[in-house]
């Protein structure tokens, strides 16, 4: 494999110097406004900035944090800048990088659900969801490019990427087995052909040189993050008061069958259900926030989706969309107060659907860190990434049919969708266009059909 060269800018860091935690937190907050593209591509831009342009983590360490980041319920692009933000500035550290991926689209959507419920349809809203849509299609298929041509580098990993597409395409399997079983073969693959099962597929993978990182390869774990029993009690005992505080204090107030202590117990077991991402668990909370309680309506639902998939931050974020719009309409504190009640809703089922995977990584990161040179570790993770390429390509299929043939495929063909995807993904691949920049092209574009009909 020919070797690749990036030139340093000016935000590269020589071996030796570090990021301060205002460097950091200033990133981290950029991240959560611009980390549009569902999983795949927030993975995508924070391999750009962090492995390719500032070199704050080598590429190696990157996808050895990914790969237990993809093990995890969650979402695992946020829990990714968890680990890296802990990696760089120990505990808090990690808290700011979740913390500020998140909170962007948590306010995001509470002003976009209140404008939603308040206002109902309105055109314009419309147009832009519409251009956007399509463009989204193709930047999960820009990112299932990505991260394949980086993971996929012999026929093994590729023959776990194929047999997990159709596994989970044609077959309907389980994202939990789908990850079970590319363990099962990483791990026998490892004894039998390491060569393979190296990080990153071997034979050239994750040998890009893109100049001295702050975290390369052969930096030692740093202290804070060597395991010791200690801190796993007292994580374990935090997170522990961090669930039964506020859960305590809604049961208190408003009994366990109040809208918002049910809710906080609904999202917690969800949060606990999310491996392969959000989709993964969407049919959970339809059935549960639809379904059972009652929270919003089927097109509310649907709708509230649509709000996830085009702001940035994590899909999950719909949760907040649900909250809201749950406690809003039945008016937990009254009509008079009715906002209050739905952006409450709103920053609590965030709490309890994101606490889970900051546990995860505070206390789980130690040990990751002490197997990143160990194959019998790293291999299984080696052939999860492969089959999680799969999956995301099963994803981008799955956003193409639903906007090329809104009706399905008795209905009829969505032509100017399919042309906004086409050069959606035109400006990503062949012009090397920002999400950014994509987005809000499609945006205009999609507005501009939209009132013309």
């Amino acid at each position: 494999m020919r070797e690749t060269t990036v030139q340093p800018d000016e935000q590269t860091l020589p071996r030796g110097e570090s990021v301060s935690f205002l460097q950091a937190l200033l990133f981290w907050l950029k991240l959560g406004f611009i980390s549009f593209g569902g999983p795949a591509g927030q993975i995508a831009i924070m391999h750009q900035e962090l492995v390719e342009r500032r070199r704050w983590i080598s590429e190696r360490r990157f996808l050895h944090a990914l790969n237990y980041c993809m093990l995890l319920p969650g979402p695992e692009a946020q829990q990714l800048a968890t680990y890296i933000g802990w990696l760089l500035h120990r505990t808090w550290g990690g808290v700011v990088a979740g913390a500020l991926f998140v909170l962007p689209s948590l306010f995001i959507l509470i002003a976009l659900s209140w404008l939603y419920i308040a206002f109902g349809e309105v055109s314009l809203v419309a147009g832009i969801f519409y251009g956007i849509k399509p463009a989204v299609t193709a930047i999960v298929l820009q990112a299932a490019h990505r991260i394949g041509s980086r993971a996929l580098k012999n026929n093994w990993l590729w023959a776990i990427a194929g047999a997990s597409f159709l596994a989970i395409f044609a077959l309907d399997v389980p994202f939990p087995l789908i990850v079970l079983g590319a363990a099962a073969i990483g791990y026998v693959g490892g004894r039998m052909a390491p060569q393979a099962f190296s990080v990153g597929g071997g034979h050239g993978a994750a040998k890009q040189s893109y100049g001295p990182a702050l975290i390369d390869d052969d930096t030692p774990p740093p202290p804070h993050a060597r395991f010791r029993w200690s801190r796993l009690v007292l994580l374990l005992m935090i997170g522990a008061a961090l669930w039964v505080l506020p859960m305590g204090v809604l049961t208190a107030l408003f009994g366990w069958e109040g809208t918002l202590t049910q809710m906080g117990w609904f999202f917690t077991k969800a949060a606990l259900l999310t491996f392969g991402g959000a989709y993964a668990v969407l049919p959970y909370v339809y059935q549960g926030a639809v379904g059972h309680h009652g929270w919003l309506t089927p097109t509310q639902m649907i709708d509230g989706l649509a709000l996830g998939e085009t702001t940035p931050g994590p899909l999950i974020m719909v949760v907040a969309f649900v909250g809201f719009v749950g406690a809003y309409v039945q008016q937990v504190f009254g009509a008079d107060q009715a906002f209050l009640a739905g952006a409450l809703a709103a920053c609590l089922v965030t709490w309890f659907t994101f606490l889970p995977s900051f546990l995860f990584i505070l206390v789980g990161g130690p040990l990751v860190e002490s197997t990143h040179n160990e194959l019998k570790f790293t291999a299984p993770l080696t052939a999860i990434t492969a089959a999680v390429v799969g999956v995301i390509l099963n994803l981008a299929l799955f956003f193409g049919y639903h906007v090329l043939w809104p009706q399905g495929f008795a209905g009829s063909f969505d032509w100017p969708s399919a042309l906004i995807a086409l050069g959606a993904a035109l400006a990503l691949f062949r012009f090397k266009r920002g999400v950014i920049q994509v987005l809000l092209g499609c945006a205009l574009v999609g507005l501009a059909v939209h009132l013309l009909r």
